[in-house]
């Protein structure tokens, strides 16, 4: 029995997959040159406009903007003396050029995430059978994987690292998305029917504001899996924290790595309490 196992063919699913791979370049190639041109536009723009004025005044507006969202003077002391921190260790242009790349991948993983969370939400059946078992593999296989499609479809530079991050970034945009829409009671719905809404009014004026904790939530996730998988593609080329991170341990050298390190745990705590406050700021007006 045991040889009769052992005999038991091959499935050939990477052979497979880099088929599909091809297939994509070769008919969809306008649709990835596209999304090139939309990831490079983005990075450069978000940028560029944070390089328009000293650093000293864009800590100054960090700080202030951090205070009004979340009216705790701690916050905005912390945002203060870490963004002048990294200023202090000469890594200001590079933490912005990674908070570029991974503002532009959180945005297009959110608008493309969010809605498919909608539409899961509204298909019982989609959600079981594809939307679910898409999420459950997305979000299990390990985070290198997406980089050898990405290296595929762009080859080394910015875009495939991004273009991987997008992915691995999108799961929790979907579920919290779909989990927020679901935990709307029956009782909200029916009401809301009786008093004749149509099923656009019950998305944008009930279900969607209820479930907005949910789906901030979701957008938080989706950052800093964004800023860790941008850290990650780094090794595909460009520029950013991730590129010195790599280029650390590469050649072993433990201060310039320690000192990246530290400016990448610094802007992740920084993204994480701004979009808290964002989302606790949202709720009071909700």
């Amino acid at each position: 029995m045991f040889k009769i196992l052992l005999s038991i063919p091959k499935i050939p699913i990477g052979t497979w997959f880099d088929r599909f791979v091809d297939f994509l370049s070769d008919n969809f190639g306008f649709v990835f040159d596209g999304f090139e041109f939309i990831i490079s536009i983005s990075t450069d723009i978000i940028f560029a406009s944070l390089t328009l004025m000293p650093a000293l005044v864009y800590i100054l507006i960090f700080t202030a903007l951090a205070y009004w969202l979340s009216k705790k003077i701690g916050l905005a002391v912390f945002m203060f003396v870490a963004l002048l921190f990294v200023v202090s260790m000469d890594y200001w242009e590079d933490m912005l050029y990674t908070f570029s790349l991974v503002i532009t991948a959180a945005l297009i993983a959110l608008l493309i995430g969010i809605p498919i969370g909608i539409l899961a939400s509204r298909k019982d059946k989609l959600h079981d059978y594809i939307i679910r078992p898409v999420l459950d593999f997305m979000q299990t296989l390990p985070a290198f994987v997406y980089l050898i499609p990405a290296v595929s479809l762009y080859g080394i530079g910015e875009t495939p690292g991004v273009f991987a991050t997008i992915i691995f970034a999108m799961p929790p945009a979907v579920r919290l998305t779909n989990l927020g829409i679901r935990q709307v009671s029956e009782e909200v719905n029916e009401a809301a029917r009786s008093l004749g809404s149509t099923d656009r009014q019950m998305l944008f004026k009930i279900q969607l504001p209820i479930a907005m904790p949910s789906i901030m939530a979701g957008i938080n996730q989706t950052i800093m899996l964004a800023l860790s998988m941008v850290v990650i593609g780094a090794m595909l080329g460009g520029r950013g924290l991730g590129t010195i991170v790599y280029g650390a341990v590469g050649t072993n050298n433990i201060p310039v790595g320690f000192e990246s390190g530290v400016a990448v745990v610094l802007l992740a705590v920084i993204l994480d309490r701004m979009t808290q406050a964002i989302a606790d700021k949202t709720s009071e007006k909700r």
